[in-house]
């Protein structure tokens, strides 16, 4: 008796299940995929499947795959017999196929060749200066006989700047790539082809004062990072100052008055560079990013005795990802956040802000310098790359610092769980930073979370991709506030305030200081970089002058290629004009109350 057996295969967008553990058993399956990646970004999936009959009494009679893919397309499929009319349904994950086999081949090693090919704009991604192309990965290889994927796409793109997990034995020929299913793996493919990613931001931030006195408040503005560089073109209206803190976030500075409420208006453009640039950090640096924080308990004895195990960050990161699961209920009902001594203990309930503060914590235990970064990531499937981060559904991952490479490197362990890809050895172009957490743990607030409590639901947050990055400006005006007179024997005291007038961070730079008849004669001040739309005050002082000084010194004043010259007139107390002029008028005031008095005097005695 023979006896009608249905093979399903369940296929989502990074993954290829074989749910029927019998079909294993009793059918040897070969696969060959290509997937032919266009010029206009869609991808054509062909699959060239054989079944082997293992049994005499079984046969293959359905084949069913349900696609996580919502947009498949120009859906066609035959077996020897001829072409099958495919059954497409709504599944919950995807779009299903069922395939009702015309052939069907019965008895031991007996096989049965069938075709699918499909259309779909969700393998390769045309994100202006960047393309990704992401390829499935197969949860059960034990299933699978052999699983060979060609992947070809177009050669203008050019070599990959990265391929995640790394393909040792893959084919170095210009558009195409060829994986066997040790190589795929249960993660799948990633390829990214460019160096950088240019974006455009609009953000809105809603600043109130419910005081009743005024008050000086700031927001976070996207800083340039090792990572990214910011364009600031637009910043409305102007803030007092825009300062740098610790961490090298950018804060812009405003005043308030009691029960003021003030929208601010961002606009410019970041570029996201896919290799980051080296920044070195102090041991002052080193020490804070060690330092147990609210929300990264390195201290806690569950948290230390973890630590003990995990030499590495990339063990860190791998226990991170295998501990934690992604808990998408708790973005709707905005639970609050967790830390990474409660994510240890609950980790069935994790978003991307535990899974960063268990990494940071974890880093930080085992003596890795390690921070948060909070901003946006550009995701188009929320199921594999979730943002949960609830202002404006932001996201959260943590960085750590590389002493090899002199470098902070970022990494993202929920999107590594999530997307089920490696996200330690490589990242992508995807992640723009808006704060830099690792002197605090809970502050600066990113863009997003700056609401009136009436306007939760509106959007602040506006990111597209744009298809060039506007030259970057790095202007600097500097003012002085000298005295224009001075006396001699005295100090000289003065300030110059260095102001960006551009649009991007300016480059540091020394403030070079110069006098012909002061001492010292030349100072040599080191500036950091300043901010756009931002400035510093430097003071500035020379010794005290012989006492009898009287000449008129020269000040020279040279910031990178600007230079301003000044004059202070010095001259002695007693022959300062000013001196001699305000003496004059004492002692005429005095010898005019004299005559007054004398006056008076001699009218009342000759009145007697």
């Amino acid at each position: 008796m023979k006896k009608i057996f249905g093979i399903f295969i369940f296929f989502s967008i990074l993954f290829l299940f074989v749910n029927h553990a019998e079909a294993s058993d009793s059918f040897r399956t070969d696969y060959n995929v290509k997937y032919a990646v266009n010029q206009n970004a869609m991808t054509h999936v062909s699959m060239d499947v054989t079944l082997t009959n293992l049994t005499e009494q079984y046969y293959a009679s359905l084949y069913k795959i349900t696609v996580g893919f919502t947009d498949i397309k120009n859906v066609v499929a035959s077996d020897v017999d001829g072409r099958i009319v495919p059954k497409i349904t709504q599944e919950n994950t995807g779009e299903g196929i069922e395939l009702s086999f015309n052939d069907h081949p019965v008895g031991l090693n007996n096989k049965l060749f069938f075709s699918l090919s499909f259309d779909t704009a969700q393998i390769a991604q045309n994100l202006s200066s960047v393309w990704e192309i992401n390829i499935p990965g197969i949860s059960a290889q034990n299933n699978f006989s052999t699983f060979n994927v060609t992947v070809s796409y177009p050669t203008f793109l050019g070599k990959p700047t990265f391929i995640k997990p790394e393909v040792s034995t893959a084919s170095s020929q210009i558009g195409y790539l060829y994986l066997t299913k040790e190589q795929l793996g249960s993660s799948g493919i990633s390829l990214g082809f460019g160096d950088v990613q240019d974006y455009k931001f609009n953000l809105t931030y809603h600043l109130e004062n419910s005081n009743l006195f005024p008050i000086k408040t700031e927001l976070a503005l996207p800083p340039s990072t090792n990572y990214q560089d910011i364009i600031l073109s637009g910043l409305n209206p102007k803030p007092l100052n825009v300062i740098m803190d610790k961490d090298g976030n950018w804060l812009a500075q405003y005043y308030l008055r009691p029960s003021q409420k003030l929208n601010v208006n961002a606009v410019g453009q970041v570029k996201v560079h896919f290799s980051p640039k080296t920044q070195t950090i102090s041991s002052e640096e080193i020490k804070a990013y060690l330092t147990p924080k609210s929300y990264w308990e390195s201290q806690n004895p569950n948290i230390r005795n973890t630590a003990s195990n995990l030499k590495t960050p990339r063990d860190i990161y791998d226990f991170v990802v295998k501990t934690l699961n992604y808990d998408f209920q708790r973005v709707v009902d905005s639970k609050p956040r967790l830390g990474a001594a409660q994510a240890l203990e609950n980790p069935n309930s994790a978003v991307c802000l535990e899974f960063t503060d268990l990494f940071v914590a974890l880093a930080r235990a085992s003596g890795i310098p390690a921070r948060e970064v909070d901003g946006f990531a550009y995701a188009q499937n929320s199921k594999e790359r979730p943002l949960s981060l609830i202002k404006d559904v932001l996201h959260a991952w943590p960085e750590y610092y590389d002493f090899g490479k002199k470098t902070w490197v970022m990494v993202d362990p929920t999107w590594g769980k999530t997307a089920n890809t490696d996200y330690f050895s490589v990242l992508d172009f995807d992640h723009i930073a808006f704060v830099l957490k690792g002197y605090n743990s809970d502050y600066p607030i990113p863009a997003g979370g700056y609401k009136f409590q009436t306007n939760q639901d509106v959007k602040d947050v506006n990111i597209e991709i744009v298809n060039n990055f506007d030259k970057q400006n790095q202007t600097t005006e500097a003012t002085t506030a000298f005295p224009a007179n001075s006396f001699s024997g005295f100090p000289i005291y003065g300030t110059v305030r260095i102001a960006n007038k551009g649009n991007s961070i300016s480059t540091p730079s020394q403030l070079i200081v110069e006098s012909d008849l002061l001492n010292p004669k030349e100072q040599i001040l080191n500036l950091d970089a300043i901010p756009p739309f931002g400035s510093v005050d430097i003071p500035i002082s020379f010794n005290r002058t012989p006492f009898l000084t009287n000449e008129t010194a020269q000040i020279k004043i040279a910031n990178g290629s600007q230079a301003s010259n000044y004059t202070i007139k010095i001259s002695p107390f007693l022959i300062n004009k000013w001196i001699l002029i305000g003496g004059l008028a004492i002692v005429s005031t005095i010898i005019i109350i004299f005559v007054l008095i004398y006056t008076t005097w001699r009218l009342f005695v000759l009145k007697q």
